[in-house]
């Protein structure tokens, strides 16, 4: 069965709880530490995370944390950072500073490089050196594991197949999907590559931003800005049967609505990557993955997912 990943995006973000620097890191530790007691293995990051001089932020607390950590804890850890494809990096040594970069920030705790977005859409020949070059980096011993993003089925054939040439496992693939994600018909094309090519695949925003968590006669809802405003302003009165059954399925197990909508990721063969803000979320994802849904469950909010016409907005940089 699938488990359940923890993300990082939000880490970088010096000022988004309001709190001082230090008071932030400190919460960030705490739910760094509940996640691992919680037994989350599996830690998804990026370079790109943080704002203007601080990108690279969340790699940098992830290596803090890690060096804290007992050894017995460390080594079941899979850390999985996502180097970006901007503009500048080209060649097939693009990512070589970055990479090495990432692994200092992590403090030598890095076990899967994933290429963050696509760039077949505007510039397929700078994501073929790119992966080329990591493919490199894999040969040379640097990095155990290879991995993708926001990439389509036949974009993920095509690198499964040049890799194999060279004899490179490709391990996994992360996409959005969450049961108000884009395409859900293009999501079974993926999940039947993924399955046959025996790629590991990831979920990201597998809460739909956190609308799935909100309960069906709640009336406010906390948002951060003016886009998420209006997202969740079309998305909460499109999905109000399904996050009435995402209640009370929650209600049956006594669990949360978020608990809900990550084992039915879980129940379609995808692991949820949820992003963490502060302990309380990390042992909620906990808990999330120690039950399962019923087949009759999963199967009365896939019916739910499918009637919902208002989806998240597909993202741009996913190739086909």
């Amino acid at each position: 069965m699938t488990s359940i990943g923890f993300g990082t995006w939000a880490w970088g973000n010096k000022v988004l709880w309001g709190y001082r620097s230090e008071q932030q890191d400190d919460v960030l530790q705490d739910t760094f530490n509940e996640a691992v007691n919680q037994g989350l293995k599996f830690i998804d990051t990026a370079d790109s995370y943080g704002i203007g001089n601080l990108n690279g932020r969340s790699e940098e607390l992830l290596g803090k944390f890690f060096k804290k950590l007992p050894p017995s804890k460390h080594k079941n850890l899979i850390v999985a950072t996502k180097l970006a494809p901007y503009p500048w990096r080209l060649g097939r040594k693009g990512f070589k500073s970055a990479f090495n970069a990432s692994k200092t920030r992590l403090q030598g705790k890095l076990d899967r490089v994933q290429l963050h977005w696509s760039t077949a859409r505007y510039a397929p020949w700078q994501e073929v050196q790119l992966m080329d070059g990591i493919a490199d980096l894999y040969e040379s011993g640097f990095i155990p594991q290879i991995g993708i993003s926001n990439m389509g089925p036949n974009r993920l054939r095509y690198f499964h197949n040049r890799f194999r040439m060279r004899g490179i496992p490709l391990k996994s693939l992360q996409i959005q999907f969450s049961l108000l994600s884009p395409e859900p018909n293009k999501f079974l094309q993926i999940k039947d590559v993924c399955k046959e090519l025996n790629i590991e695949l990831l979920a990201y925003s597998p809460l739909a931003l956190g609308v799935l968590t909100i309960p069906p006669n709640e009336k406010r809802f906390p948002v951060s800005t003016v886009l998420r405003g209006s997202l969740f302003r079309r998305l909460l009165p499109a999905s109000i049967e399904l996050r009435k059954e995402l209640n009370k399925i929650s209600l049956d197990h006594g669990a949360s609505q978020a608990q809900v909508a990550l084992n039915w990721c879980r129940a379609h063969d995808a692991m949820p990557i949820t992003g963490l803000r502060n302990p309380k979320h990390a042992k909620d994802a906990g808990h999330a993955f120690k039950w399962t849904l019923s087949k009759k469950e999963k199967q009365a909010l896939d019916v739910l997912s499918k009637s919902c016409k208002v989806r998240m907005p597909n993202n741009p940089l996913q190739s086909d």
